[in-house]
């Protein structure tokens, strides 16, 4: 049920560097939210036309999902190491990356046809 979506004005590097930005990714969020890795999916949109502080250097825009609570030092903790690990993967500044996060309500995030709540 945690999503981590990546997009970014910036054109996708080699399959190798995305799928390996992923799973770095994946393996983050799930020690995070001290969930099982096999319910997190990540997503990478690249060239993505963005702006950010009124020009169109490279930016990422981040959603991190999960049916849940994610706040206080938690989010602090996540907002750190993720903006941290896209900047060394893409080469995008700190402070050029956004990172929403969203708690579901588990009656609304589906999967295998039934919901989590």
């Amino acid at each position: 049920m945690p999503l981590i979506k990546v997009q970014t004005s910036l054109p996708a590097p080699e399959k190798t560097e995305v799928e390996s930005m992923l799973l770095n990714l994946s393996g983050k969020l799930s020690t995070h939210l001290g969930k099982s890795e096999s319910y997190v999916m990540t997503a990478f949109e690249p060239d993505v036309a963005m702006t950010f502080g009124g020009t169109t250097d490279p930016v990422c825009y981040v959603e991190i999902k999960s049916v849940g609570t994610m706040g206080g030092d938690r989010t602090k903790a996540m907002s750190k190491d993720f903006c941290a690990a896209i900047n060394q993967s893409l080469g995008v500044a700190k402070d050029r990356i956004y990172i929403e996060f969203t708690d579901a309500q588990g009656s609304m995030w589906g999967w295998n046809g039934r919901t989590f709540g």
